[in-house]
């Protein structure tokens, strides 16, 4: 089976777990501040504030900048349930807009609309690996005094003009087992002011500013060693890996175009392929299943729109759809969509894109989706 990832580890990996455990400093130390040193250089930033995941960095970099109750924050419904579950773990209220068709990242132009006295922030997903369009949403931001708060989980080391997402805003990234580069588990939060990264690396460490002296209530999101020694390596390779994902991605690309709808690249971005999606008209899930059947595995990344969840259909008054003329009350099942969101959702389908595939195999998934779909 051709699967749809693949964690990209060896003996180096090895070497440096193995070092820590000899080490006997196993909780965050000298590891870890090297791996934060070395991310923060690569997103361009002064300060970087390791954690136990991506949802941590989200959940931490809403409470930094003092977000939530009776505050709204807006995001895309387009995403993984933790960048709005994040929102809610702070009392604020998610705000779904919708999403451009091509980037399947936030329109700005909803975004705008979906502004009120009440919006603290806007919470953009660098979705598949594609940057959004932070020119625009930055210039909303100076306009209406918002945060940025990027979630940037599925985007290590993509680009806009050159600059890397993360230093944008306040930028937040996952190391799970499936990232562009993992320590497992664990997190990140970039950014550019000192007073932001202080307040995060309380929340993260029970508020102690001095051992045993805690400042503040908060958390214990810290990072292990183990997970920074397998950043600090993980990070050495991330430019060879990324270039791999972007070669196998045009390698697809070539032989589906006019076949399939394609991924796109806005001009002067740098698309990192956490993700190579398509997009299939007519009935994806059947396409997914003769994949399978040929030993490609695929996956939907996503098939529900984050308000569409049960949890999120249960309690109605948590979240609000922006932009759709809608008032919404507990009795009501169904919310109305966001209707660039709900096609995507039935028509997205990911295939494997990463480091580890064989030519042989990019080909095989190339020519069995040109058969299927022609």
């Amino acid at each position: 089976m051709i699967r749809i990832a693949h964690p990209f580890m060896g003996a180096e990996e090895e070497e440096a777990a193995r070092q820590v455990l000899a080490s006997g400093q196993l909780a965050q130390g000298p590891q870890v501040t090297t791996f934060e040193r070395r991310f923060a250089e690569l997103c361009q930033v002064r300060e970087a504030v390791a954690v136990s995941s991506g949802t941590a960095a989200l959940h931490l970099a809403l409470l930094a900048h003092g977000i939530g109750h009776g505050d709204e924050v807006i995001t895309s419904a387009f995403s993984f349930a933790a960048t709005a579950n994040a929102i809610l773990a702070v009392g604020a209220t998610p705000v779904f807009v919708d999403i451009e068709a091509d980037t399947y990242t936030l329109d700005p132009a909803q975004v705008e609309a979906a502004i009120t006295p009440r919006t603290r922030a806007v919470m953009p997903v660098h979705l598949y690996g594609h940057p959004c369009a932070m020119e625009r949403l930055l210039a909303l931001a100076e306009a209406h005094a918002l945060i940025i708060i990027e979630d940037a989980c599925q985007a290590h080391a993509a680009t806009i003009d050159g600059r890397s997402v993360g230093s944008f805003g306040t930028g937040c990234f996952s190391f799970y087992a499936t990232k562009n580069i993992t320590t497992g588990e664990g997190g990140m939060i970039t950014t550019d002011d000192p007073a932001i990264a202080q307040k995060a690396r309380l929340l993260r460490n029970h508020g102690q500013q001095a051992r045993y002296h805690h400042t503040m209530l908060a958390y214990n999101m810290r990072m292990t060693e183990l997970q920074g020694a397998l950043g600090v390596v993980q990070l050495r390779k991330l430019e060879e890996l990324t270039a791999r994902r972007i070669a196998n991605a045009a390698y697809l690309t070539e032989r589906l175009a006019g076949v399939v709808q394609t991924p796109i690249v806005r001009p002067g971005c740098k698309h990192v392929y956490h993700q190579y999606t398509i997009r299939v008209e007519t009935d994806r899930d059947a396409l997914a299943e003769r994949l399978r059947a040929c030993n490609i595995e695929t996956a939907v990344h996503y098939p529900l729109p984050i308000y569409r969840q049960p949890f999120y259909q249960q309690s109605p008054e948590l979240f609000r759809i922006a932009n759709t003329n809608y008032q919404r009350s507990a009795s009501d099942e169904t919310p109305p969509g966001l209707p660039v969101t709900e096609r995507a959702v039935r028509e997205v389908l990911s295939l494997p894109v990463h480091p580890a595939l064989q030519e042989e195999e990019l080909s095989m998934i190339a020519r069995e989706v040109a058969a299927l779909c022609r």
